[in-house]
């Protein structure tokens, strides 16, 4: 036993720690830390409080679970996993988050860094006019709200029916793009009102459209590599994140409202106000979950705008069509958000309500939910890092859907904050910085870039070794940036 800030901590494995429940009044089960001891030892003492009132919740199951990125959130850490009994089990939007479904979508090209380079500042303009970025940002379709209510049941069916996706898309996005179950009765007309005009659009904070490098010396698994489309040295690939923007966060602050007052009714008491939440079966919990998957369905949707936004840039850069270029798409994962999933818990299957709150799904080889062209391999895993830094693509594993019901890290982590990092650094010195290591930046905002500056954030490649050790999931590529469009 070890102690850290006051809780008694237990090593389980290499990079694995555990808070027995004896540590706080009304745990119900132990909260698991998957960390380097570098990463532990960093992490505040805001994480360990929250993942262990996560682990008070009702009917959670096994235990609660944080990733070697978790830092501080609302609620839940970011980075945090927790599994709820389907029908003794609750909901909580404080273990979803505001952006629901914010999540990493990468596409492949067929272009090397020397077909780039020379047009690489152009590129990176056009991006930026066909990508809005920033607070503020509005998208070129214009919807009635009638039609916005088909998309966010839809998703990216919606998209692809409307020409803004190509039918392969569907095959390689996380839930082929849909979550069932969706009800757009069950959101605000305020919610609706806000998501409007925002389709195809990047939003502020660490949202970003990155133009990355992958070299040869960055693929640790090279025929997984090439089925995923990583077929040449020096090729440029294209990552972006985002989520469901001010939509997304209207249905988590209405529904927040709504399980403040549900948590009373069913006599639910939490150690924390922002972990409020129902029991997933309850009129409100279902409501709740129906409004999320609109939600879910309207960020899947957002990215495949922006995809098809990309292509529009990427072909009149080069003067050629988006299929030549071969601007596939690889996958796309969620980061935020809540599914009813199967695992084995003490030898028994049972259906779970899995929360990932900046955590990603890590599925092995052989799971029913990866699209058949991946399945004999495992669900990609997308991994983004700062702007300075670079990214990771990986692949789930049978360990993860053993241990941390199919689930790894999703980024970085931050390690300070928004405010902090704007003390210590002026937006346009790191751009200039930037510029010089040959990372060329747009930025929606001087104050915005400088808030994403990568000494706010863990290293990238410590949280990647640490899921790659641990085996719940494993590294296959390594991406380096060399533009970057920042809201």
């Amino acid at each position: 036993m070890m102690k850290k800030d006051g809780y008694r901590v237990e090593r389980t494995g290499d990079y694995q720690f555990e808070i027995p429940t004896t540590e706080k009044e009304g745990m119900r089960v132990p909260a698991q830390i998957y960390a380097s001891d570098k990463l532990f030892k960093e992490m505040d003492l805001g994480v360990l409080n929250q993942i262990t009132n996560v682990a008070c919740l009702p009917g959670i199951v096994r235990a609660a679970l944080c990733m070697p990125d978790g830092h501080w959130g609302y609620g839940f850490p970011i980075g945090g996993v927790a599994a709820f009994d389907k029908e003794e089990g609750v909901i909580s939007p404080g273990g979803i988050g505001f952006d629901i479904n914010c999540g990493m979508r990468l596409l492949t090209t067929n272009m090397t860094f020397e077909d780039v380079k020379p047009r690489l500042e152009e590129l990176v303009e056009n991006l930026f006019r066909k990508v809005p970025a920033g607070l503020g940002g509005t998208g070129f379709l214009r919807l009635s709200a009638s039609e916005f209510r088909d998309v966010v049941e839809r998703g990216v069916g919606w998209c692809i029916e409307n020409g803004y996706g190509w039918e392969e898309d569907r095959e390689r996005i996380e839930d082929f793009g849909c979550i069932e179950g969706a009800d757009s009765a069950k959101v605000s007309s305020k919610a609706i009102s806000r998501g409007l005009k925002q389709l195809g659009t990047l939003g502020s904070g660490n949202h970003y459209l990155e133009i990355q490098l992958v070299t040869a010396d960055n693929i640790y698994d090279k025929d997984v590599a090439e089925r995923l489309g990583f077929n040449m040295d020096n090729q440029v690939v294209i990552m972006f994140h985002c989520g469901s923007r001010g939509f997304g966060h209207q249905v988590a602050t209405d529904y927040l409202r709504v399980f403040e007052r549900a948590a009373r009714k069913y006599g639910i008491t939490v150690r924390d106000r922002e972990l409020a939440c129902a029991p997933f079966n309850s009129p409100e919990g279902q409501d709740y979950y129906k409004a999320m998957a609109c939600a879910a369905n309207n960020a899947f949707a957002n990215r495949q705008v922006i995809t098809h936004m990309l292509r529009k840039a990427v072909s009149e850069t080069f003067k050629t069509s988006p299929e030549d270029l071969g601007l596939h798409v690889v996958y796309d994962v969620c980061h935020n958000i809540a599914k009813v999933e199967k695992y084995r818990v003490d030898g028994e299957e049972r259906e779970l309500v899995i929360h990932r709150k900046g955590a990603t799904r890590s599925l092995g080889p052989g799971a029913q939910q990866i699209p058949p062209m991946y399945r004999d391999i495992g669900q990609p895993v997308i991994i983004g890092g700062s702007m300075e830094t670079g990214s990771y693509v990986l692949m789930g594993t049978k360990k993860a859907e053993e241990k941390t019901f199919g689930s790894t890290a999703h980024g970085s982590g931050r390690t300070m904050s928004r405010t902090k990092a704007k003390r210590l650094v002026r937006g346009d010195r790191l751009l200039r910085k930037l510029k010089q290591r040959g990372i060329y930046i747009r930025a929606a905002s001087m104050s915005g870039l400088a808030e994403e500056a990568g000494f706010a954030y863990k290293n990238i490649s410590e949280v990647v070794d640490v899921v790659h050790q641990a085996g719940i999931s494993r590294k296959i590529v390594g991406l380096r940036p060399i533009g970057n469009i920042k809201g």
